[in-house]
């Protein structure tokens, strides 16, 4: 359920974005960053694996359960988020747990309804393992992978400093993040143009409720004041922007999960819309980072291929390369993938040519 002032920053039309309440669930991450508490999230297969090396059946409580098959540590119960008994945490958290409406009740036993995980000093909440649920905001490697591309692509930028920023009267860098599921990326970003002693205002979108309650929980406790966008994509919302990132979904999700199926054609056809859209909508120097995964066939890439002509009309300049070769192999065991070679994390960088061009 939606905290009621994220709930009127939903029903609001499109506005500056501004520092929102701190909701409570930020809270708990406040609570978790005084531990020194840090988490790498782990694909969910390893997920799977590690906890069932310990002997603990996850979401399957048994009060015949040794102790070492419960959780005694923080990093157990919101990392891995393994059954705990009360003794495990302290009552104040337990009873801010409670409060915020995250302690799920196994009899005797207790788990977490949310995950934490950590990119660099930044806490992030997400869904519960195992995400199986249609409405899931999801936390992997592919964050990890996409975290790194935002940096480096902000990095490598040097027109960034001279470009779209200096060039209109110093006014912040307008930066969107679309599909941000938890908000990691906005995040990553506007860390990266605080270094750069750049201002920025960014706009967080998803089609996910959740996803942007999440958003708001992870944005405030990171001090970063952001817009919410509910809806689907650009149509979202207004105006043009200096930077848009994007983690699309990219699987081919027999189940149609949001945060899994990325459409038609293997999976590709939400990143190919999501990119058709953006580049009309970047401004002049504006950027396009988008982190995405290409089922690839017989040794051809099909993504960059349907890209290419959308490249060639536009006012752009462009790179393209993997980043990871191989990832999510489990999916080729799908009938959908059974002429498939691999599916591979790729990034294109697409910069719109400045009016001085």
């Amino acid at each position: 359920m939606l905290s009621a002032p994220l709930a009127d920053v939903l029903a609001c039309p499109v506005a500056a974005p501004r520092a929102l309440p701190i909701p409570p669930l930020a809270l708990l991450l406040s609570e978790l960053a005084a531990s020194n508490y840090s988490f790498i999230t782990p694909t969910p297969l390893t997920h799977q694996r590690v906890v069932a090396r310990r002997g603990h059946k996850a979401q399957q409580p048994s009060r015949s359960a040794t102790s070492g098959q419960l959780a005694s540590t923080l990093r157990d119960i919101f990392g891995w988020n393994l059954q705990f008994e009360s003794a495990a945490v302290r009552p104040d958290l337990l009873a801010l747990m409670e409060d915020i409406g995250i302690l799920r009740s196994h009899g005797d036993l207790f788990s977490s309804t949310v995950r934490v995980s950590s990119v660099d000093d930044d806490l992030f909440v997400h869904s519960a393992y195992p995400t199986t649920q249609d409405n899931a905001v999801f936390f992997g490697p592919d964050t990890y992978r996409f975290a790194r591309f935002i940096q480096q692509g902000i990095e490598s930028t040097q027109s960034w400093r001279v470009g779209a920023g200096r060039a209109h009267g110093g006014r912040p860098l307008r930066v969107l993040d679309v599909g941000c599921g938890g908000g990691p990326g906005g995040v990553v970003a506007a860390r990266c143009f605080k270094k750069l002693e750049l201002p920025c205002a960014v706009v967080m979108n998803d089609i996910n409720p959740l996803a942007l309650h999440y958003t708001a929980v992870n944005s405030a406790f990171a001090g970063i004041p952001v817009e919410l966008a509910l809806g689907d994509a650009l149509s979202a919302v207004g105006g043009q922007f200096d930077l848009v990132i994007s983690n699309p979904p990219y699987l081919d999700d027999a189940s149609a999960r949001a945060y899994r199926h990325g459409g038609a054609r293997l999976g590709r056809a939400l990143s190919a819309r999501i990119a058709a859209e953006v580049l009309p909508r970047l401004a002049p120097g504006g950027q396009l980072l988008l982190y995405t995964g290409v089922a690839m066939v017989d040794g051809w890439d099909p993504f960059i291929a349907e890209m290419l002509p959308l490249l060639a009309r536009s006012d752009c300049d462009w790179s393209y390369a993997e980043i990871d070769p191989d990832v999510f192999g489990e999916e080729l065991e799908q009938p959908v993938y059974a002429h498939v070679d691999r599916i591979a994390a790729v990034g294109l960088v697409v910069t719109r040519h400045s009016a001085a061009s």
